[in-house]
């Protein structure tokens, strides 16, 4: 049996809608819980999942961020942005902060697609160097971001503190000026 590819759209007018808030909070408590590398040690509360959302929509509107989402049917699967970067010498880049994935839906392409569809929305924003970060045991992370032609270029050994374990903090950039 083959599944259909999720389907992904700009979540920037979403973020209002209290459904769309609630199923993102879901998604990133489960994985939290779950010891994704999201950022967070317990699972974020609600109203801070309400408030960051907030955040990249209006970031998104003014063309400093993007916001994409995954819908298997009428469920989201998954979501993911970049934020440009404030600095005015670095404003012609941006950091992709944010990429989960539900639990259900690891290994099913919706992290490539919505990955893919970030830096499409990077390359339509003028963006030169998109970077990100992951934990240094996220190997699924980043063998994907290294098949979409992300590079490695810096590391801080066990940088990462989740409780008493330390991880690597893994920086890569994908330098979308050559084309």
């Amino acid at each position: 049996m083959t599944r259909s590819r999720p389907a992904v759209l700009d979540g920037a007018e979403l973020a209002g809608d209290p459904r769309f808030v609630e199923a993102t909070h879901g998604i990133l408590a489960d994985l939290v819980r779950g010891g994704a590398a999201l950022g967070w040690v317990e699972p974020p509360a609600l109203p801070d999942i309400a408030d960051l959302l907030g955040h990249v929509a209006a970031a998104a509107r003014a063309g400093d961020g993007a916001l994409r989402v995954a819908y298997a049917g009428d469920r989201l699967v998954g979501l993911g942005y970049w934020l440009r970067y404030a600095r005015p010498t670095h404003r012609p880049h941006a950091d992709l902060e944010k990429l989960a994935v539900a639990a259900d839906a690891h290994g099913q392409g919706v992290g490539r697609a919505l990955t893919a569809a970030l830096i499409d929305a990077a390359r339509q924003a003028a963006i030169e160097v998109l970077t990100l970060d992951a934990r240094g045991d996220n190997s699924n992370a980043l063998h994907l971001y290294r098949s979409l032609g992300f590079t490695e270029y810096g590391r801080l050994p066990g940088f990462v503190a989740v409780g008493s374990r330390r991880y690597d903090k893994v920086l890569l950039m994908l330098d979308l000026r050559a084309g």
